[in-house]
Formats: structure tokens, sequence, C-alpha cells
């Protein structure tokens, strides 16, 4: 994939709403193919807060791992779970689980 060119990107904005031919701008700004133009324009307006980005899965997977809570084990070698990952998932007092190693880690399965 060819590295994302550097452009102006007030100019860039003004050129296509002074209605500038798409030819015209993609000689100015050295692109060559229309989708090259569409895409730095999109960025464009994105940077200058005119439109709001897209967040893709990652960016979401992303987003999700920074709220990773963390499980401890306390000095009697129980799993302690906060009460937020309690009340999200719905668990209850006496609620049982099986327990498995996986390749991933561990998995809990409610019974």
């Amino acid at each position: 994939m060819p590295r994302k060119k550097k452009v102006d990107a007030a100019k860039l904005i003004k050129g296509v709403e002074d209605q500038t031919p798409s030819k015209e701008i993609m000689a100015k700004f050295g692109f060559k193919t229309l989708v090259q133009l569409k895409t730095a324009y999109l960025d464009a307006l994105t940077e200058k807060g005119k439109v709001s980005g897209i967040v893709s899965a990652r960016g979401q997977a992303r987003a999700a791992e920074k709220k990773i809570k963390e499980l401890k084990v306390s000095k009697r070698g129980s799993l302690v779970v906060p009460k937020e990952i309690i009340v999200e998932m719905g668990f209850q007092v006496g609620d049982s689980f099986s327990v498995r190693k996986t390749a991933a880690g561990v998995s809990l399965k409610k019974k």
C-alpha cells in the first residue's frame, strides 16, 4: 500500500468547496486516482473536525482492551472478580462455573 500523502487540509477543502474540477485538484496535490483524492478529502474533513471519524472494529477492540478489568487471586486462593464485572455479566450469588485451560488462557462456563 502506498504511503499516505501529506497535504494541506485547508487548501484541499477550499479547492473542493470552490468546486475546482477534480483533475485540477489531483494535479495540484499529486494524486493519481480519484480514490486517493476522495480519501485525502475525507481525512482533511476529519482532521478539521467537520465530520466524525469512523471507528473500525480494530478501534473498538483497542478501546475494549483499555477497559479490561483485572481479576486477582486472594491469599486464600480464591479468584476475586470485581463487582462491576459481576453486575455486567449478570452473575448471581451461588452461581457455579466449570473452569478449563484453553490455548488462549482460561475459560469459565456457567453451569
